[in-house]
């Protein structure tokens, strides 16, 4: 089942459209700054040796790290491949570390991503698919959003709409504060095309253990 890449739409996180016109560098100093601010606020003392670097890493951090994911700059390369043996059962890449932030309280969203799809005329390196749901963690998220982006990403590097994302997370918005339950977690999933079809599905569901 190909589409047409453009008729993909992938869903945008809530980004100014002068997001990127400051360099990584200003931006790590600028976060620096503020995060000292904080600190201070807090209370802490910013004199003593464990701490007084900290505004700098945790500057450092945001924009290298846990949050690179929001620079364009940074997608992924994607590496296609013929179906040389035409393979046309469902491919599937399971138990995907992901590791996120909460966008409504900048705390961690941690669990597994399982992607699958149906080949068509190419196959994706399988590395790529680690590399996609990593590009898409790595922004302040919702886990409804980001399981959409890593499935309308899928189907625009693939061409097809034969996809399916289920996303398993834990967020520590829920354990560590608010209603403290560390017990929960949050299933998420994003199925098109064949996925639709109540049989593929129950394959899928089956080999995740679901």
């Amino acid at each position: 089942m190909d589409i047409e890449l453009k008729q993909v739409m992938v869903p945008q996180n809530p980004v100014r459209e002068d997001a990127f016109q400051l360099s990584d560098t200003d931006k790590i100093r600028n976060i620096e700054y503020h995060f000292r601010e904080i600190m201070q606020i807090l209370g802490l003392d910013l004199s003593d040796d464990s701490i007084k670097d900290t505004p700098h890493r945790v500057a450092k951090m945001y924009v290298k790290e846990i949050f690179s994911g929001l620079n364009p700059n940074n997608k992924p390369a994607v590496t296609l491949f013929k179906n040389k043996y035409k393979y046309g059962q469902m491919l599937i890449e399971k138990d995907i570390t992901l590791f996120s932030n909460c966008e409504h309280h900048f705390v961690p969203i941690y669990g597994k991503a399982h992607l699958a799809y149906v080949p068509g005329d190419k196959v994706i390196g399988l590395s790529k698919l680690n590399r996609i749901v990593q590009h898409f963690a790595k922004r302040p998220q919702v886990q409804e959003r980001l399981t959409m982006q890593i499935g309308r990403e899928l189907q625009s590097f693939l061409g097809t709409k034969d996809v399916a994302v289920v996303v398993e997370a834990r967020h520590m918005c829920v354990a560590a504060r608010g209603i403290q339950d560390a017990g929960s977690a949050t299933i998420t999933s994003f199925y098109d095309g064949a996925f639709l079809n109540a049989d593929t599905k129950n394959e899928l569901l089956n080999y995740l253990s679901i």
